[in-house]
């Protein structure tokens, strides 16, 4: 099925690159400190939450990226399915943005009440990077609520 080109505002595959890019820089300084001393990058223990597995935790992150690069692959062409989603999906997307951002900001709440030694980014690099996922999404959303409706265009 051919696909109609659409004008999507330049800010959109930029920002959604740059997001990707920050968020591929945090995989692979985790990786880089797992496997080698690296003085100038925090320990292995400052990246890592513990929640999840690495062995596990390193995959997803993997799949992550691909579809976060699939996703400014579509933007910065034009065309794909990340740029047919809509509006209703924009919408879930922007309130599960909101979501995931405000359990981040009580995760660091939580962390600073138990663990006060942590503050900033001493033991909350995870934390960080979870805003980095969640402005993503939020970006994807907006896309679709805002400038892809108000240009009229269609799926």
């Amino acid at each position: 099925m051919a696909q109609a080109d659409r004008s999507v505002p330049r800010r959109y595959p930029v920002l959604l690159g740059a997001l990707t890019f920050l968020f591929a820089c945090r995989v692979l300084g985790q990786f880089v400190v797992g496997i080698a001393d690296i003085a100038w990058l925090p320990p292995f223990e400052r990246w890592y939450s513990g929640l999840m597995p690495y062995a596990a935790l390193l995959p997803v992150q993997l799949a992550m990226i691909a579809v976060m690069l699939k996703i400014v692959w579509d933007f910065a062409r034009g065309y794909g399915l990340f740029l047919r989603l809509g509006p209703r999906v924009g919408t879930i997307l922007l309130w599960f943005s909101y979501l995931y951002a405000l359990a981040m900001v009580a995760r660091y709440v939580v962390t600073m009440l138990m663990k006060p030694e942590l503050r900033w980014f001493t033991g909350t690099i995870p934390i960080w990077f979870h805003f980095v996922l969640a402005a993503f999404i939020y970006t994807l959303g907006r896309y679709h609520v805002r400038d892809r409706s108000a240009g009229g265009q269609a799926p």
